[in-house]
């Protein structure tokens, strides 16, 4: 493959289409007949100009194409020159260049000031990971449907903690700000909740409460999908030297774990519940979400994905086969699923092939690996105090099934007067 030089890549070139232009228009009219005169078309150079260069490269273009028209012409017998008409057509369009292009990069500011909020959005919502954090190794690959913005409903995060790391992936319903708004709660009640609480189950009540209030929120400020919920699934390991190996899987109606090792493809199959924010729909409750454990081996890899990777469609219209695709994967080469970067890699290329590139929803591939072996990623104490854990309460002081009382009972049934904007935040 060819490879500019290296001077040419430090400058913009993009001088050159217009400089050929205006060569090519004058080489043309120079060569042809006083019946064919081609040198009108040199109002084309200004406007090339200000579509790719500064504003001083598009005047200085603008005042060449005067300057090249006037001599050109001249150079013609009378009978032939093009005259008045065209040259006010050549300066007025070089006179306008200049305007355009200046309109131009004002837009271009803009549109990059956004696009930085955008990123810096994102990158609040959606952190970066280093690759150990607390025995687990992990890879992501996010792949936005709206390649402008570049944002949406998908979550994931990893949070560790004193009683091991805690993993968290989803997809909130629908689509647009509103979208966003949720998963920004909802992993900002992960990030405290897996931090602090030691049960599992109650870390996965504290999501639900926060996708109810976040519900009752949009619905109070006129949000346009008030029935809004999030599949997820959360997910806890232990300390990497306790001695075991294994993982704690709580699933909110998302797409299941898939594990990926050199012997195989399996599913952790566990009992779906209700979607995040769908709680009042469930007799149980909150309460009854009660972790499913599994065993790991050493170089079992945990896939987990959003729905835009199993719904990707090819140009037939058949869905990306995650889990064939993954078993023959392994049979090709078992030593291309030895780490997480290698299978979240895979995975992100095998559905890029699929679709051809076209994904219409947001795509996360999030890949696991638990190692027993301390990383010098994690280098902050984590909290062993006491005073500052927020461990189980008695069942009747629980913050969390209080919170889900009082949702559940409506704003006739709250002495506070729930309902409104402050009681739903």
């Amino acid at each position: 493959m060819y490879v500019l030089p290296a001077w040419l890549r430090r400058r913009r070139v993009g001088w050159l289409l217009p400089l050929a232009t205006l060569l090519a228009v004058a080489f043309t009219d120079w060569n042809t007949s006083g019946d064919f005169r081609a040198l009108s078309w040199i109002v084309m150079v200004p406007g090339l100009a200000a579509a790719l260069c500064p504003v001083w490269v598009t005047a200085v273009f603008g005042l060449v194409s005067v300057m090249a028209y006037l001599g050109l012409d001249a150079a013609w017998s009378h009978e032939y020159r093009a005259g008045l008409p065209d040259f006010i057509l050549v300066a007025a369009a070089s006179v306008l260049a200049v305007a355009a292009c200046w309109l131009r990069l004002r837009r271009e500011g803009r549109i990059l000031h956004i696009r930085n909020v955008a990123d810096a959005t994102r990158a609040t919502v959606l952190r970066d990971l280093p690759p150990h954090i607390h025995g687990v190794e992990n890879a992501h690959v996010y792949l936005p449907a709206d390649a402008v913005a570049r944002l949406g409903g998908d979550f994931y995060d990893l949070q560790p903690c004193r009683w091991g790391t805690r993993a968290l992936i989803g997809d909130v319903q629908g689509k647009g700000l509103g979208a966003l708004a949720a998963a920004a709660a909802i992993l900002g009640s992960f990030r405290e909740a897996g931090y602090h609480v030691p049960s599992l189950s109650i870390v996965a009540g504290r999501l639900e409460v926060r996708m109810e209030r976040q519900r009752r929120l949009g619905v109070a400020m006129g949000d346009a999908q008030p029935d809004r919920f999030a599949t997820a699934v959360l997910m806890g390991f232990p300390n990497p030297g306790c001695g075991e190996s294994w993982v704690d899987v709580v699933d909110f109606g998302h797409e299941p774990p898939l594990v990926v090792s050199p012997r195989g493809v399996r599913v952790l199959q566990v009992a779906n519940r209700l979607p995040l924010g769908l709680s009042d729909l469930d007799p149980a409750g909150v309460a009854s979400a009660v972790p499913h454990r599994f065993t790991l081996a050493e170089d079992d890899v945990i896939v987990l994905t959003t729905d835009g990777v199993t719904e990707a469609r090819d140009s037939a219209g058949k869905f990306f086969p995650l889990r064939s695709f993954l078993e023959d994967a392994v049979v090709r080469d078992p030593a291309a699923v030895a780490s997480a970067s290698q299978v979240a890699a895979l995975v992100s290329d095998g559905l890029l092939r699929h679709s051809r590139g076209r994904l219409h929803d947001d795509t996360t591939i999030f890949a696991l690996r638990f190692s027993a072996t301390e990383d010098t990623y994690w280098t902050l104490p984590l909290d062993e105090s006491p005073a500052r854990t927020l461990g189980p309460l008695p069942a009747g002081d629980d913050p969390f099934q209080q919170g889900i009382v009082r949702l559940r009972a409506g704003p006739e049934d709250n002495p506070s007067g729930g309902g409104g904007p402050e009681a739903a935040e």
